[in-house]
């Protein structure tokens, strides 16, 4: 049986420094799922044109720039990761090809053979974030899988996460007896849930 081996990360876009060439529809899905889930997510969007509705998500977040120009190899430097969504096949490859050179994290839209990563379904209820992933095989199963987390995961899940952190601070003891306390301490919540 086939098998997802993806290493889930969670990335803290306010500190890395992010490149997305293409400004049409999909480069404007992926700055759109990557605000929502990362609003001060440092981003330049690099193309020759823009879609209106990317222009105006960009207004509303300082933290990502607009540049109006053809990407340029020179535009990789000083980055951490790059999302290349142009209509240009050519262009994408390229862009693969140049971040492989450079160790850089790189994802072709649509195109899985040339992805380091992919942007899974992503849930978020304060403090608590789930990402699902389908391998790269099912964006609309990620994306079915999202809608039911959400929907099941209650809103209030983040009190007590706060709660248990404030709970984890006051313990004392080693690292493994702070482990089996905790333990004890959400498997009596679980226990209450059934």
């Amino acid at each position: 049986m086939e098998r997802n081996e993806l290493y889930p990360v969670f990335l803290k876009l306010n500190n890395l420094n992010v490149l997305i060439v293409g400004g049409g529809n999909v480069g404007l899905e992926k700055l759109t799922f990557m605000l929502k889930s990362s609003p001060n997510a440092n981003v330049e969007v690099v193309a020759p044109r823009f879609l209106p509705e990317l222009v105006e998500l960009v207004n509303k977040h300082d933290s990502v720039k607009l540049t109006m120009k053809k990407f340029k190899k020179k535009m990789l430097k000083k980055r951490h990761m790059i999302i290349a969504c142009t209509d240009d096949l050519e262009v994408n490859k390229r862009i693969y090809d140049l971040c492989r050179e450079r160790y850089l994290i790189c994802n072709i839209a649509d195109t899985p053979p040339l992805c380091d990563y992919y942007l899974g379904g992503i849930v978020t209820k304060g403090n608590v974030k789930i990402a699902i992933s389908t391998n790269g095989k099912s964006p609309t199963t990620a994306k079915r899988l999202r809608e039911f987390f959400e929907e099941v995961i209650p809103e209030d899940i983040n009190k007590m996460v706060e709660n248990l952190n404030e709970y984890r601070k006051t313990l004392k003891g080693d690292f493994e007896e702070k482990v089996q306390k905790m333990n004890e301490i959400t498997q009596s919540l679980k226990n209450k849930e059934n």
